[in-house]
C-alpha cells in the first residue's frame, strides 16, 4: 500500500474545496504536471479527451510514462468506422499498435456502467517499433468534421 504522502495528484480543474479535502487526506497536490509517471483515471470520458491526451504526450518517451484507466481503445476501434476513427481521432488510431490494454472485470450489479473500462499502458519497446511516420505528424486535433464531439472546445463556451 502506498502511503498518502507519497501520492502526488494533479488536475487543473481541482476546485479550492477539492484541493483542501485532498490535502486534508494527506495527499500531495502538484501545481503542474511534472512529467513523471502519471495515472489518468478517465472513466466515461469522450473520445476527443483521450485523443487530446495522446496528442499532448505524443512521443515514445512521454507516452511510456502514462497509464490510463478508461474506455477501451479496442472498443472505440470496434464501434467506429475506420475512416471516422482516423479522421476524427487520429491519435487513438495511430497508437493502437503501441498500447497494451487489459479489460477490468465487469461487476454484475453495474453491467451498463463499467462494461467498457480497461487499463492502458504504452510499453516503450512497442512504441519504438512503430514507424517513424507515426511520430512525424503531431498537429493539434481540431474536430472540424466530428459529428459526435463530446467536449467543449476553447472559444465555444
Amino acid at each position: 500500500q502506498v502511503p498518502p504522502a507519497r501520492c502526488a495528484l494533479f488536475d487543473p480543474a481541482f476546485s479550492a474545496r477539492e484541493a483542501a479535502a485532498l490535502q486534508a487526506l494527506g495527499l500531495c497536490l502538484l501545481p503542474e504536471n511534472e512529467g513523471a509517471a502519471t495515472l489518468f483515471y478517465m472513466v466515461h470520458c469522450g473520445k476527443a479527451l483521450y485523443n487530446n491526451l495522446l496528442w499532448s504526450n505524443w512521443s515514445p518517451a512521454a507516452l511510456s510514462k502514462l497509464v490510463i484507466i478508461g474506455n477501451s481503445f479496442r472498443g472505440i476501434e470496434e464501434r467506429l468506422l475506420s475512416r471516422i476513427l482516423e479522421r476524427d481521432y487520429s491519435y487513438i488510431a495511430k497508437i493502437l499498435k503501441g498500447v497494451e490494454e487489459v479489460a477490468l472485470p465487469s461487476h454484475p450489479r453495474y453491467l451498463d456502467t463499467f462494461n467498457d473500462t480497461s487499463v492502458h499502458w504504452f510499453p516503450l519497446d512497442k512504441l519504438q517499433e512503430l514507424s517513424p511516420e507515426v511520430w512525424d505528424f503531431a498537429e493539434e486535433p481540431t474536430y472540424q468534421d466530428c459529428e459526435d464531439l463530446e467536449i467543449i472546445r476553447k472559444g465555444e463556451e
